[in-house]
């Protein structure tokens, strides 16, 4: 046994820091990569961020208070079930699609709480409309106001505790209920959706048989019993449709939600709006623009300080001593190369949608049913990019339709949404309840060829019952 040492080429792979930063930098979210950036911006002193006033909904520019991107949508896209996507889980919770925007300006890295909790302005408004003698009475039923907006106790309860006569405090109580949002101080969920559909009526937006099917049927509405709600009622089934489209697009079962509260960590746990990532929109008839709307949000530059620190350096190094060469040397390098990976992001972002868009172009044109079986891997490959860059690109990120909806990236690879999609429509217009056998044989016959059990995963997604509890 002897030791030798021997010096040979040999060929292999190294990660370099910079590929390992840009590769964190493109699977952030938007949120995590708001942190980053502060996290950034607050360790290095020769990198900036200037910010941009931008719209909470769409993230477009604002001109002023008002944003045109959302203004000329408004105007220009009829409302109604047929714009609309759905990719919810179960009835009930998918009523709160269209709970109403957070009234607070738009922070680049996060969204700040109003100052005024929602009990305070409650109070307020009430102060302005209720006599002096009123306002116990009111801070009682605001006090206990859960974090849905709902009342937790009774009109009697509140007689009682307070000596005062159960006509006040319902006096008091239809003041609370007529302010916004609407349907707070609601006792159920029945009530709420009844103080809603009567305030859109009063704003001549009606729906003829959405308050009797709240009413009288809301159970039966859950669980897509629409033939039976069609029959009691004496209306068709495709009346009932709507008005199950009208109830969960225009009413919110949780009215409260996206109010700031007092406690944070009670208001982090509240809904609040998804900003998308990109914006996909119609630009011409059948053609689309692809916009990764980062740019809109912000800019990060180096600061004019320290451009000027690198200037002098480069001419007149003499002038520096050692440490001050290596601090102005890092920090304006390392912003550099963190600028660079944010520009790389969004242009990986652009090239991987617009690939998605031309692919997917039957889905954007046409609804959920003509949406095609698409990978990531078959993405890369067109694309020259590693599978793994595309995962990591589309990963915890947002778009929108030129429908306005906001659906994550995964859903453009997830092809049995449109299955799902017919799935739901057989149910909802079956005549009597369809088994799952059932339903894999009507797909069958349309083409589409699952099994039985696939069916009822699908089913069970959609959070329908099945045929024996239908």
């Amino acid at each position: 046994m002897e030791l030798t040492q021997d010096a040979s080429a040999q060929m292999g792979m190294k990660v370099s820091p910079r590929l390992v930063a840009a590769s964190y930098i493109l699977e952030l979210s938007s949120q995590e990569l708001q942190q980053a950036i502060a996290q950034e911006i607050s360790e290095n002193p020769a990198m900036e961020l200037v910010e941009k006033e931008t719209c909470p909904a769409c993230g477009g520019p604002m001109q002023g208070s008002i944003c045109p991107a959302c203004l000329s949508q408004q105007k220009s896209t009829p409302t109604g079930p047929e714009n609309d996507y759905d990719s919810s889980d179960d009835y009930i919770n998918d009523l709160n699609l269209s709970a109403p925007a957070a009234e607070d300006d738009f922070d680049p890295f996060t969204q700040v709480a109003a100052q005024m909790s929602l009990a305070e302005r409650l109070l307020n408004d009430l102060q302005t409309m209720l006599p002096g003698s009123d306002m116990p009475i009111a801070t009682y039923l605001v006090g206990n106001l859960n974090d849905n907006g709902y009342l937790q106790c009774s009109v009697e309860e509140v007689a009682h505790q307070l000596d005062v006569a159960v006509e006040a405090v319902e006096r008091v109580l239809a003041a609370l209920q007529s302010l916004e949002p609407i349907g707070i101080g609601a006792r159920n969920l029945r009530e709420c959706l009844l103080i809603q559909i009567a305030y859109l009526e009063s704003e001549h937006i009606v729906c003829p048989v959405a308050s009797q099917i709240v009413e009288s049927h809301l159970q039966e509405l859950a669980e897509h019993k629409f033939n039976k709600i069609a029959s009691e009622l004496g209306v068709t089934p495709e009346a009932v449709s709507e008005a199950s489209e009208f109830i969960r697009h225009r009413l919110n079962p949780y009215p409260a939600q996206g109010y700031s509260a007092p406690d944070p960590s009670i208001a982090e746990t509240r809904s609040t709006i998804i900003l998308p990532d990109v914006i996909i929109s119609e630009a011409e008839k059948d053609t689309f623009d692809v916009e990764v709307i980062e740019s809109k949000r912000f800019f990060l530059r180096i600061t004019p300080l320290y451009q000027q620190l690198a200037a002098n350096l480069e001419r007149e190094p003499e002038r520096f001593t050692e440490e001050e060469k290596r601090h102005i040397k890092q920090y304006v390098s390392r912003a550099k190369l963190f600028i660079a990976n944010i520009n790389q992001r969004r242009q990986t972002l652009q090239k991987i949608t617009e690939y998605i868009v031309e692919a997917q172009k039957d889905f954007l044109i046409n609804g959920i049913r003509h949406l095609k079986p698409l990978t990531r891997a078959a993405v890369a490959y067109h694309l020259g990019m590693h599978e793994s860059t595309v995962s990591r690109a589309t990963a915890s990120k947002y778009v929108m339709l030129p429908s306005r909806k906001v659906i994550p990236f995964s859903d453009f690879f997830t092809a049995s949404l449109s299955v799902m999609d017919v799935i739901k429509e057989l149910i909802a217009s079956e005549t009597s309840p369809l088994t799952d056998q059932e339903i894999a044989d009507e797909l069958a016959r349309r083409g589409i060829v699952i099994a039985r059990r696939t069916v009822a995963k699908y089913r069970e997604q959609l959070g329908i019952l099945p045929s024996s509890l239908r």
